[in-house]
């Protein structure tokens, strides 16, 4: 990378987002990487980049980042190791986070479901070791503690210490809480010197309390004496403490050697796991400036669609649309100061730079960027006192170098072309170099104050103009960047709002030459058409968005529409079923009050035409629920009568085809009908009249005897068989069989329903219970299917 190119990349201000990726890792070294990226100049490379941050930009979306806090250098402790050396509590504890956080990537990477992506195999060659981390682990419990678990001798010898301990402390108390020591004692506490068990003793005492004194108060009235009973405890304690501490030398350098026969997997472990954490501070990067992956072309092409610079404020900035390769190689950009021109400028550089870094870029959806060799940027004002540098040789200075460098291969992009000389001489010296950097075959933008740029642009193949939007009116720019526009200057404008005399003004456009006027005339033309436009793409983009929106309302409504549709039937269907369900009981109800006044009727066979008549209506009911069933459509509507219903007519009752006579005819219009034994009443809306030419050709039938009751169904069956069926369907099935037995007059019927879990049974017996027609019922004995059947005693 050459001192050009590096020093291009501090200008567009790449090092400030790569301090914004460092802020997304997490462990130290991969902060360091991130800052010391840099952009890469194969397209296969890039694209490889552009894949992990993809993968790691889902992962994150789906399941969060990973864990990487344990992520810290091992290397150097694990050469120590391997060369034998020791390592402390504080180290081993590293090595056991890394291997902790090894092992979670892992389970992390096991527990996602997203698909294979182009950082799995990091994942997978990830070793861990849970067998060492956790031996760590419960050795070493803090940086400043060895368990007693670490080894059993630990543990003993320990064990021993207390009991040295415990033995020291019993004997100096019995001295402090001797009546004999009280007078020789300054204070009846315990405490430690060097290591050992005291008491604080009168300096003119020390003689009655044989022992080794180990200190003097700095007033001397205070020896600290250890007792001689006390001595042989503490000189034991003080042995178990050296073997402690030899024990634990032991135990650290077995937990050394251990991570030294792993010391190739755990630094691999390392290194993987920085190589991730840098991946996934760019998909957190990406999900924070609300990035989207780049399209890499490999024509030199650059399409940035409402692309934001990454450093300003997101809810400020204004999105600008820019392009630069294909239809023209050249792009000029024009306008006034602060309008935006050097910030455009930046942000097809600095995010050509991001992608080639593997970043996402803050644009929008199908934006496209290419891979160069170098970005080379002229932008800024570089004159210096020290190097005597005036404003044009600071920048000349760095187009000589750029000049040098520039080819195919190159995006190169200059800010103020020409400026800081004299405008004729700056405008033909800023049309030279951009000629040449043309033939040198480099992609090139460039912003001017020069109008003879502008026609330059107009009048050379592969050279665009390009303009940032300026609101007179407020006297402030949008920020907006108009591709194919050159800019106006707009001085007169922004003079007149300013409050400049007119006749300054007019002074001033008199010493314009006409080629000026008609050129500015032009640009005036231009911009009043282009605003026109505008306004009506804007109205057909409005006029297109409201078409799909009713377009969409309207496709809501035939769903809404559909699915009331659907809910009205299924809901017809239910009151359907309902007012069947209604009409049988009703007809249960009947045959009831009919059982009674066959006890109380003294007629020849009264039995035999109330079953008759009981085989009619249950006749008409099912008839009417075959309908039902079959979907057939609604009857048609009853006709009405060619004159007022009157006693001793015929009606027919819908569904019914045994005519009833009309016995009387109430005030309100009630009809009260007979059909042989048979009493009902009914609406004058809801029978039909049997018309005198029909009553003369047929004459009132009798009620039907049994044969012809059974003629409206087959033959009546003994037996069932529901095995298989639904609950559901089982239920009209059976509902049925028993309506075919009353009518059949069958005194006793079998259902089989077979054992299976019984819920078919249950269900069965269900409706044997509500069937008022039903005397009882049983399950079969041996030989008839036992608890697979149910035999039902009709009454």
């Amino acid at each position: 990378m050459s001192e050009l190119f590096e020093k291009s990349i501090r200008t567009l201000e790449l090092p400030r987002v790569l301090q914004l990726l460092s802020d997304q890792a997490v462990s130290a070294e991969a902060k360091e990487r991130a800052l010391r990226v840099s952009p890469e100049t194969e397209p296969e490379e890039v694209l490889c980049l552009l894949d992990q941050t993809d993968a790691a930009r889902q992962m994150i979306g789906l399941r969060g980042a990973p864990s990487f806090s344990g992520v810290k250098p091992v290397a150097e402790t694990l050469d120590r190791a391997d060369r034998g050396g020791s390592l402390n509590a504080r180290e081993l504890l590293r090595v056991a986070g890394l291997l902790t956080a090894a092992r979670r990537a892992r389970e992390y990477f096991n527990g996602d479901a997203s698909g294979k992506t182009a950082i799995d195999h990091l994942f997978l060659s990830l070793h861990g070791n849970h067998f060492l981390e956790e031996k760590i682990k419960r050795c070493i419990p803090d940086e400043d503690t060895i368990a007693d678990a670490a080894s059993p001798e630990l543990a003993d010898i320990r064990r021993h210490m207390r009991a040295a301990q415990a033995k020291s402390r019993q004997i100096l108390q019995r001295i402090i809480s001797s009546p004999s020591y009280s007078k020789v004692l300054q204070e009846s506490i315990i405490t430690q010197r060097d290591g050992r068990f005291v008491v604080p003793v009168k300096a003119e005492q020390k003689g009655n309390l044989p022992g080794l004194v180990h200190d003097i108060s700095s007033s001397g009235a205070t020896v600290f004496v250890e007792p001689m009973g006390v001595v042989q405890a503490n000189n034991e304690y003080v042995e178990l403490e050296a073997k402690e501490q030899k024990e634990i030398e032991r135990i650290l350098a077995e937990l050394s050697a251990e991570a030294a026969a792993h010391r190739e997997d755990i630094q691999w472990d390392h290194d993987a796991l920085v190589h991730l954490d840098l991946i996934f501070a760019r998909g957190q990067l990406s999900y924070k400036m609300d990035g989207v992956r780049p399209e890499i072309r490999r024509d030199g092409a650059i399409h940035l669609r409402k692309a934001r610079h990454p450093l300003l404020d997101p809810k400020t900035a204004v999105p600008i649309d820019l392009e630069l390769g294909d239809a023209f190689d050249t792009l000029v950009i024009t306008g006034p100061n602060t309008g935006g021109k050097t910030v455009s400028l930046k942000t097809l550089g600095l995010l050509t730079l991001m992608a080639q870094c593997g970043l996402h870029i803050p644009a929008a959806d199908r934006s496209a960027v290419a891979v160069y060799d170098r970005v080379l940027a002229d932008i800024g004002d570089e004159q210096s006192i020290e190097q005597s540098l005036s404003t044009f040789s600071a920048h000349m200075t760095n187009i000589v170098g750029i000049l040098e460098e520039a080819d195919e291969e190159s995006l190169v992009l200059f800010d103020e072309l020409g400026a800081g000389t004299d405008p004729v001489e700056g405008a033909a010296l800023a049309i030279a170099v951009i000629q040449h950097v043309r033939s040198a075959g480099a992609k090139t933008a460039a912003t001017t104050h020069y109008a003879e740029l502008k026609t330059f642009a107009m009048t050379t193949a592969g050279v665009e103009n390009a303009s940032c939007e300026f609101d007179v009116e407020t006297l402030s720019p949008t920020y907006r960047l108009l591709i194919g526009i050159p800019g106006k200057s707009n001085a007169f404008a922004i003079s007149r709002r300013l409050g400049l005399p007119e006749a300054v003004i007019a002074a001033a456009q008199e010493q314009m030459s006409g080629d000026s006027v008609r050129f500015e005339d032009i640009l005036t033309q231009l911009e009043a058409k282009r605003q026109a436009l505008e306004k009506r793409d804007a109205e057909s983009d409005r006029l297109f968005r409201q078409r799909e929106e009713d377009a969409r309302k309207a496709r809501e409504f035939r769903e809404q529409m559909e699915r009331a549709k659907e809910n009205a039937r299924s809901r017809g269907e239910a009151e359907a079923k309902r007012i069947l369900r209604d009409a049988k009981a009703a007809a249960d109800q009947t045959f009831s009050e009919l059982a009674a006044l066959r006890r109380l009727q003294a007629q020849a066979d009264p039995a035999r035409d109330i079953n008759d008549a009981q085989a009619a209506i249950r006749a008409g009911l099912n008839q009417a629920e075959d309908r039902l069933r079959a979907g057939k459509d609604a009857p048609p509507p009853i006709p009405k009568p060619s004159r007022p219903i009157q006693k001793g007519d015929l009606v027919e009752l819908p569904g019914v085809r045994q005519p009833a006579e009309v016995v009387s005819v109430g005030k309100d219009g009630t009809l009260q009908l007979k059909s042989g034994i048979l009493k009902m009443k009914a609406k004058a809306d809801e029978v039909r009249l049997i018309e005198d030419d029909e009553r003369a050709a047929r004459k009132p039938k009798p009620a039907p005897s049994s044969g012809g009751a059974r003629a409206l169904r087959p033959a009546a069956s003994r037996e069932l068989d529901i095995r298989g069926m639904e609950t559901l369907e089982a239920e009209g099935v059976v509902e049925g069989f028993l309506s075919a037995a009353v009518m059949g007059k069958l005194e006793s019927v079998t259902i089989i329903h077979g054992k299976g879990t019984g819920a078919l049974r249950k269900a069965v017996h269900d409706i044997l219970r509500r069937n008022k027609a039903v005397k009882s019922f049983r399950l079969g004995v041996y030989g008839e299917g036992e608890t697979g059947v149910t035999v039902v005693t009709m009454k």
